[in-house]
């Protein structure tokens, strides 16, 4: 079976691996590490097809070590244990070379069963995960491991070896690989930062290019129909799902509602408008809050809009509703003040109330005060009446703070109002 083409291609010295300069660079951390010819346990971190498998492999060919691999989707106790048994052999007299790809798949007792020998320095562990390994790794090993984060390739990094991917397809069919710079770009452009994903486009476009007289035409049109949908980089439960959604609230927070609709529409493009509603329900009130209440109900009625309509109408409600929350004034008086009130509560005993608040009415023998003495307000002028309400332990309390949007600065004047003349 023939290799695919993203193999065949891929680099054999660090100065050939594509992106990735804040670690690779002349000069930068793990390139000093690599030159230095000590190698640590490390930790690669980051989306797929960004050459986290490709740098591992350039260390473990000059390092002179015995090369092991596993993937932790597939890989057991006994895998794990197969390596081990090769420590002290005349094979590893050079030492262990342990690359396990995809370390988030082994639970705990697998990651626990490298420690004494990755602690020793009898196995050298370099592990590849997509996952916040600070989530996704036993602390155990983080703690005796270096991470190193791996970035998404950009579009005018990988246009070079997309070209050189069609060079030496050319050269192995014997024919002319025909295309232009807007092809190399929709490729770089489409593939979402992955190398791996530009590389397998590239080959299947000469798959489906046009063939005549040794010559093989890549056509918009066939590239079209190969890379559609091809630029979303996205994962339900993954890092990915997170950071759109953090990009999304984050922008409408601070009033810009170009890019809310762009990560919006990143959301809707993935299918996912549930955690897009949840986060727009949310901003409502987190966000948006006392400063312009009767957003809550708006962005609910987008919200139930969206639902019922599904995709894809229900990009129309969403967009509503982004761009109402970007452009409205903010306010996060209310969710600082319920946080206030909830730290409270962590610092506290068990509190009772007010006597004038329970409902009771037999105080028992011996009370000091008998009787509820509750005041009702609306008896009183401007249907208030001052009465403690805090239980004592924090009477003198204050959670919430009058925001300086209008809204809340018309309450904050009526509040001062009726405290006036209730003196």
């Amino acid at each position: 079976m023939a290799a695919p083409l993203a193999d065949k291609i891929r680099p054999r010295t660090l100065d050939d691996v594509v992106g990735q300069e804040h670690i690779l660079a002349e000069g930068k951390p793990l390139r000093r590490i690599i030159e230095s010819g000590k190698v640590p346990n490390m930790i690669f971190y980051g989306p797929s097809g960004v050459g986290k498998t490709t740098v591992a492999r350039i260390i473990a060919e000059n390092c002179g070590m015995s090369l092991y691999k596993l993937n932790g989707t597939n890989s057991s106790i006994s895998d794990i244990k197969d390596v081990v048994s090769q420590i002290g052999t005349f094979g590893s007299e050079n030492g262990i070379l342990l690359y396990l790809d995809e370390i988030q798949y082994l639970n705990k007792k697998q990651q626990q069963s490298l420690l004494e020998y990755i602690e020793n320095g009898e196995i050298t562990l370099i592990a590849s995960t997509t996952e916040n390994p600070y989530f996704a790794v036993y602390n155990a090993v983080i703690s005796r491991s270096t991470v190193f984060e791996f970035k998404p390739v950009t579009a005018d990094q990988l246009i070079p070896a997309i070209k050189r991917a069609f060079r030496l397809i050319g050269e192995e069919s014997g024919s002319e690989v025909v295309y232009t710079d807007a092809i190399c770009r929709t490729i770089a452009y489409g593939c979402g930062g992955d190398v791996r994903k530009a590389m397998n486009t590239a080959e299947l476009c000469t798959v489906c290019g046009d063939v005549s007289e040794g010559r093989i035409t890549i056509t918009p049109e066939s590239l079209e129909l190969l890379s559609q949908r091809s630029n979303m980089r996205y994962d339900r439960d993954g890092d990915e799902h997170y950071d759109i959604l953090s990009a999304f609230h984050k922008s409408v927070r601070g009033s810009d509602e170009n890019a809310a609709l762009h990560y919006a529409a990143r959301l809707i493009e993935a299918g996912d408008i549930i955690s897009l509603c949840r986060r727009l329900l949310c901003i409502a009130s987190e966000d948006v809050g006392l400063a312009y209440p009767q957003a809550v109900q708006i962005t609910k009625a987008c919200v139930d809009s969206a639902l019922q309509l599904g995709l894809p109408e229900a990009k129309l409600p969403i967009a509503e509703a982004t761009i109402l929350l970007a452009t409205a004034p903010k306010s996060n008086s209310a969710c600082m003040a319920i946080d206030a009130a909830l730290a409270d509560l962590q610092s506290c005993d068990a509190l009772d109330y007010p006597r004038h608040l329970q409902n009771k009415h037999f105080d028992g023998q011996g009370a000091a005060v008998v009787g509820q003495h509750y005041k009702y307000p609306h008896d009183y002028h401007n249907h208030y009446v001052r009465q403690q309400y805090l239980p004592d332990a924090l009477k003198d309390h204050v959670y919430y703070e009058f925001g300086d949007n209008k809204q809340e600065q018309a309450a904050l004047q009526y509040r001062r109002k009726i405290l006036e003349e209730a003196e």
